[in-house]
């Protein structure tokens, strides 16, 4: 729906918190200087959509408050009624972890919601696809470019004949070989790969494509030395014997997964992950916080729901250890918090290297208003267990999955945790898409849903300018999770066959 003639004239700005003394401006194009709000507000300065403006006059060093929460401190005088500049803020100290483990945690009991399932398929170890999907996984990247050819034929030649069965995807993936496979941060990327080819979008049907000298052995992949999963190269006559192997090993499992069919399925074996984007001022107030509301609800129907990215979780953690379940999930959370500190450090990173040129450009000024935009995508729901980077999860209900900020990173962690549906907000726009699952994109302003209405799922935007409430995007969204992972509506994503590459996090050294 697009924005009304009325409201686009109509100076709006939206205040998230009673306490906040900066608004962000909603009209689309932004609003120009001397602008009058209805309150009596008038604009000093050109205010572009989502930048903020001061309610308030603020003297140096006074701070900034968005969400009810300090995002920084002026580093001059502002006048009430200036647009507030990236510059115009200094960061705070960010939260020192060592202070946040508490005796006792505040969770919020959470009624249950019964009798919601969707159509899924049923595996033997107790997981739930959402999609049908012969999935090969490379042990090294220097069979990838056999392996998509074999791939190519495979859908041309062999898939056609077997019409269950979604697509085949190659797990592709830059590890396996010139790395450091011993040290101790190796865990990362190998236990990424071995949860990876067990998702359960493949059936159980495991197949694994190998070198044959690569340090990433296939022993170390599978559970036993069973060489009927296991093509290697450089055993292999030529070329063509290459294609020829691959494909009669994918035939085989090909014919078993055609034989499995969608069940009526708990909603409690769907896991999703949540993502944001491309994100800007509008995604903490619509988007993210309608897609809280939708966690909520799965959760009290008995699902499983990570959210991740420690970059823009750091920063707002304070607000987080509180809903831990108890003292043990505390810990760990700080844990994998210390964990990225360490990391970033031997990298010389800064905090000022999150957000993106674009998420500025949105109207973010820094990570801690970021950090607070991303939080609410968690809903209101206790945290029962943090995850190590693609870590197995082995619980029900709200999960933090330790992952990078970057979006393909933290996909391909969170399919490796289990993930059979994924939910992306944005704001700037992107067109990211996972082979494995399927991807729903949110948009946060109704302009991106008009300028991309073939690649944007469900519109959020309608939260900002009135015409629907954080209740209401976030029960649509959450139907619409359920047609989705039933396979009765497929994303845009999906329709066109849209999907990034597997990106694994490997904070180990390279040899």
């Amino acid at each position: 729906m697009s924005i009304s003639k009325k409201q686009k004239s109509t100076p709006l700005y939206i205040k998230v918190h009673e306490g906040d003394n900066v608004a962000i401006v909603v009209n689309e194009g932004g609003l120009s200087k001397d602008t009058m709000f209805p309150c009596g507000l008038k604009l000093i300065d050109d205010v572009p959509q989502g930048h903020k403006v001061s309610l308030t006059s603020l003297s140096i060093g006074e701070p900034i408050i968005r969400y009810g929460e300090i995002i920084g401190y002026a580093r001059e005088m502002l006048q009430k009624g200036s647009r507030i500049k990236e510059s115009d803020v200094s960061l705070p100290v960010p939260p020192t972890l060592s202070e946040l483990i508490q005796d006792s945690t505040k969770t919020e009991e959470m009624e249950p919601i019964n009798g919601y399932t969707f159509l899924g398929y049923e595996n033997n170890d107790g997981s739930v696809g959402t999609k049908n999907i012969l999935g090969i996984t490379t042990s090294v990247q220097c069979v990838v470019g056999v392996l998509d050819y074999a791939v190519e034929r495979v859908k041309k030649e062999l898939l056609p004949h077997y019409p269950n069965v979604d697509d085949v995807v190659a797990l592709n993936h830059n590890y396996g070989c010139g790395v450091a496979i011993d040290a101790d941060d190796a865990a990362i990327p190998i236990r990424t790969v071995q949860n990876l080819m067990k998702h359960p979008n493949f059936g159980g049907e495991v197949m694994v494509v190998g070198l044959g000298c690569e340090k990433l052995t296939t022993s170390q992949l599978l559970s036993s030395d069973d060489k009927r999963d296991v093509v290697l190269l450089q055993e292999e006559q030529g070329f063509h014997g290459m294609l020829e192997t691959i494909m009669k090993m994918a035939e085989e499992k090909l014919k078993r997964l055609n034989k499995r069919e969608r069940t009526l399925c708990s909603l409690s074996n769907l896991v999703v992950g949540l993502q944001c984007g491309g994100s800007d001022a509008f995604s903490g107030v619509t988007a993210n916080p309608a897609v809280g509301y939708a966690a909520d609800l799965l959760v009290r129907a008995g699902a499983t729901v990570f959210f991740s990215e420690v970059t823009e979780v750091r920063d707002a953690v304070y607000l987080l250890t509180p809903r831990a379940a108890n003292e043990d999930v505390q810990r760990k959370l700080v844990k994998e918090m210390e964990w990225y500190d360490r990391y970033l450090e031997r990298g010389k990173a800064d905090r000022s290297a999150n957000p993106s040129p674009g998420n500025k450009k949105g109207g973010l000024t820094n990570v801690v208003e970021k950090a607070l935009g991303s939080i609410v995508k968690s809903g209101r729901s206790p945290i029962v267990d943090v995850l190590a980077p693609g870590e197995k999860a082995t619980k029900k209900g709200l999960h933090y999955a330790a992952t990078p900020a970057s979006d393909f990173v933290c996909g391909t962690l969170q399919l490796a945790s289990g993930m059979n549906l994924h939910v992306f907000t944005t704001g700037r726009g992107t067109p990211y898409g996972l082979a494995m699952a399927p991807v729903i994109k949110v948009s946060t302003r109704n302009a991106l849903k008009e300028q991309w209405h073939d690649l944007i799922d469900i519109n959020a935007g309608e939260i900002a300018t009135g015409n629907a409430t954080i209740e209401d995007i976030g029960t649509e969204l959450f139907h619409y999770m359920i047609d989705v992972a039933s396979g009765k509506k497929k994303t845009w994503a999906d329709y066109w066959k849209l999907h990034n590459d597997l990106c694994l996090f490997n904070p180990a050294p390279l040899t």
